[in-house]
């Protein structure tokens, strides 16, 4: 899981929380077991298990108990830290159902109709070259950058098996390109895309949905937000694809750091 800086401070105000828990809650608990155990034995002066803990507070405080409180202090900090991984950890998973929720509200049909845009993007094939008839790898790449592009700006879906203007041409001639013919081999190809050439981390935020329309398979693929950006390796060279309008552009440097800087 990447975390950002805003992750960083709620990590940190997780870890004072349980800082001081465990300095003024672990510790005293700790003094309490230990009254009980040998309160006939002590000679502190002190009866009550109240009174016990009020002065054990006092003197968790007072230099000779300060390397104690420290090791309370980095136990409750570190009981804290991790309660502040797992409240991340659900925000994402909120996050993440929300956002498939979203996109997951527009029928298929009414999306097609609706045409390319900002959230969506209409493509052939991934392997097949419709106007060449024949199988091209090269044809990966747009997947890869279209997918970097959702993933920079706010997420969306790309349609394969549509094509421009809106037609279901299907993914039969894809298909018959791959080893394992069918949609299981179809989504581990666009698995192994993200993989190879944006890294293995963000095949999490891609997902394949299959539909069948006029006995046509179309595959939906719902790319989420990266709260990270997303470089696409083409040639051995990492290249910043952002999605503009109805398109996906490349930007220079110059553009990809003030983007980036703004994320």
């Amino acid at each position: 899981m990447k975390v950002t800086s805003s992750d960083m401070w709620s990590l940190t105000r997780h870890f004072l929380l349980g800082a001081v828990i465990g300095i003024i809650v672990l510790h005293p608990l700790t003094k309490a077991v230990y009254w009980f155990e040998f309160k006939d034995t002590m000679t502190t002066g002190v009866g009550s298990l109240w009174e016990f803990l009020l002065f054990r507070l006092e003197t968790s405080f007072s230099i000779e108990m300060i390397p104690m409180s420290i090791i309370f202090g980095l136990i409750g900090g570190g009981i804290g830290s991790w309660f502040g991984l797992y409240h991340l950890a659900i925000i994402r998973q909120h996050r993440t159902v929300r956002s498939l929720e979203k996109e997951l509200a527009v029928d298929l049909p009414f999306l097609i109709k609706s045409g390319e845009s900002e959230h969506l993007e209409f493509k052939s094939s991934v392997r097949w070259d419709h106007q060449q008839d024949k199988p091209n790898r090269a044809l990966e790449s747009v997947i890869a950058k279209t997918i970097a592009g959702f993933m920079n700006h706010k997420g969306g879906s790309l349609l394969v098996g549509v094509n421009d203007d809106g037609d279901i041409v299907g993914l039969a001639n894809d298909y018959q390109t791959l080893k394992h013919k069918g949609r299981d081999g179809f989504e581990r190809c666009i698995t192994d895309i993200v993989k190879t050439r944006l890294g293995g981390d963000l095949c999490a935020l891609v997902h394949c949905m299959f539909y069948g329309i006029d006995e046509k398979d179309v595959c939906r693929i719902v790319v989420e937000h990266s709260p990270e950006p997303v470089y696409c390796v083409d040639g051995k060279v990492p290249r910043y694809f952002l999605r503009t309008g109805n398109g996906t552009r490349e930007l220079d440097v110059r553009e990809a750091l003030a983007h980036v800087s703004r994320r």
